[in-house]
């Protein structure tokens, strides 16, 4: 791959994008998912952009994988703006069954629910949930992905954890050597943070630091 050739996941989230985030790594790319090396959200740094008509990747071009950097809003024009930025990159859909997909999202909303409804209400619209609107999402994300990339298979892979996709697939897609290792599948429930939480985490050491 060259320097100007990336990988985007442009799958919604809870679709295994923990787990390819690792698969990247291990495969020796520079990946990021959903927060970069700084501490900065990506779905944050990518909307402003994309709002202010700026490259859509600036600030974080460095990359060369990419997962968990969408917003509802804006997923369905972003990702052509890769494709139009960075001509020759691959694509992965990595998706699930739907209704798993609205279970996992719904446990992923109730969990910070918990956390953060004491300090936000429920206003924010991260902490609400709707399966109805969640699922046309869903359904209109697939259907713009494959409608862009008609004709183009060589370009975009169907990814699907949790139906057993693995190393063979993904590496016979990148054009990499498989590795002599099991496929990373991250409990994204034990191992990842959320952004609040990591960022609470990073003042409570400032704090101390300061003391």
């Amino acid at each position: 791959m060259t320097s100007d050739t990336k990988i985007f996941c442009i799958g919604l989230n809870k679709t295994g994008t923990s787990s390819l985030h690792e698969a990247f790594k291990i495969l020796g790319f520079k990946s990021v998912h959903f927060l970069d090396d700084k501490g900065n959200n990506i779905k944050d740094i990518i909307e402003r952009n994309y709002h202010n008509n700026e490259h859509v990747l600036k600030g974080i071009s460095h990359y060369e994988a990419f997962s968990d950097w969408d917003r509802d809003e804006t997923s369905h024009k972003v990702f052509k703006l890769f494709d139009q930025q960075y001509p020759n990159s691959k694509f992965i859909l990595n998706t699930r069954d739907l209704d798993s997909w609205l279970n996992s999202r719904e446990k992923h909303v109730r969990r910070n629910q918990k956390s953060f409804s004491a300090n936000f209400g429920m206003k924010k619209s991260w902490l609400k949930i709707d399966r109805e609107a969640w699922s046309v999402h869903f359904k209109r994300h697939h259907q713009s992905i494959y409608e862009y990339f008609e004709g183009r298979e060589s370009d975009i892979l169907v990814f699907d954890v949790t139906q057993g996709d693995s190393w063979d697939k993904l590496c016979s897609f990148l054009d990499v050597e498989t590795p002599k290792v099991a496929f990373p599948k991250a409990n994204i429930n034990a191992k990842d943070l959320t952004f609040f939480q990591k960022l609470k985490k990073k003042l409570i050491l400032l704090l101390k630091n300061m003391s």
